[in-house]
């Protein structure tokens, strides 16, 4: 059920990750003073290592806000929607805002969130609160999407620094090394009891993957399924192929790439190899998904 524009200025318990994005501090800062000027109290607390943005917001409670709300990228969001999703035991968790500040912001597209920071603080202060399913990848549990094969081990290649300097520009640089490197092995995919094979796989909760490109067209956060996509081909040129397709929008168009409903999905293939979740490694093979219904509150734009 949404829940409409706040009858009282929204409490927010910030949580800021200093190292997203290039230009990530100038627009948060003039973010925060927007956020305030709709008179929302900030409590805000910045992250200083990995893991550390889960911590804070699985400690966070009614007492220190109304609403969790994430600065940062894709990775630092993924912390934090593990720390708030709770099992039934646990209560009620607070919902998530957004103030994007990473490289793709996978999240804050399929939302349709606005990245000028007077829009960012008019949702935060007055969005509507919608509950959303989400993917859960074992242990982990994930928004957007989970990708393995080329996709997972570019994820795991892909040099920090380099990111921090290039941004995006540095999945083309890996990319671009594991068309060379990597070996495309064969994975079995079993979607809802029904044995698959690929040579890469990506499975979609939202319709948006790598920022606002489009994998999964009929993907809603809001769907108890999956969309997962299947590339059938093995090879650098079928990998290229593919990824020209995808920044292209023409995905769908290709006979050799399938796009599957399903609601369990076990991906098997080489043990240990990597998975990654919104963005970062969040597990290895083989490996079991499940959708759980309902399990986030959101903060929406207040138009969505």
């Amino acid at each position: 059920m949404a829940r409409g524009r706040p009858d009282k200025p929204r409490r927010l318990f910030v949580i800021f990750n200093p190292t997203a994005g290039r230009r990530g501090r100038r627009r948060f800062e003039a973010t925060l003073a927007a956020i305030r000027g709709f008179g929302c109290d900030v409590d805000l607390r910045e992250t200083d290592s990995s893991g550390h943005a889960e911590k804070l917001a699985r400690d966070a409670t009614a007492q220190d806000g109304d609403i969790v709300v994430v600065a940062g990228g894709d990775g630092t969001i993924n912390e934090a929607v593990n720390g708030l999703i709770r099992s039934d035991d646990q209560g009620e968790s607070l919902p998530l805002g957004i103030i994007p500040l990473g490289t793709a912001n996978v999240l804050a597209a399929e939302i349709g969130l606005a990245g000028e920071p007077g829009a960012l603080a008019r949702t935060l202060a007055e969005g509507s609160i919608r509950p959303v399913s989400v993917g859960q990848a074992g242990a982990r549990c994930f928004t957007a999407m989970v990708g393995v094969g080329f996709d997972a081990h570019v994820v795991a290649g892909v040099s920090a620094a380099l990111k921090r300097r290039i941004g995006k520009g540095a999945y083309v640089w890996e990319s671009a090394r594991q068309l060379w490197r990597f070996g495309f092995p064969d994975y079995r995919v079993t979607l809802d009891g029904v044995e698959r094979h690929a040579a890469s796989v990506i499975v979609a909760k939202g319709r948006y993957y790598g920022g606002r490109f489009v994998c999964a067209p009929q993907a809603r956060l809001d769907d108890p399924r999956f969309q997962v996509c299947l590339f059938e081909r093995p090879g650098a040129w079928n990998a290229a192929r593919y990824a020209l397709a995808i920044g292209l929008g023409r995905l769908e168009k290709l006979p050799d790439v399938q796009v599957v409903p399903a609601r369990e999905v076990l991906i098997d293939g080489p043990r240990g190899d990597p998975v990654q979740g919104d963005g970062d490694v969040i597990g290895s093979l083989p490996i079991v998904l499940r959708v759980r219904p309902d399990a986030l509150k959101l903060v929406m734009p207040p138009d969505r």
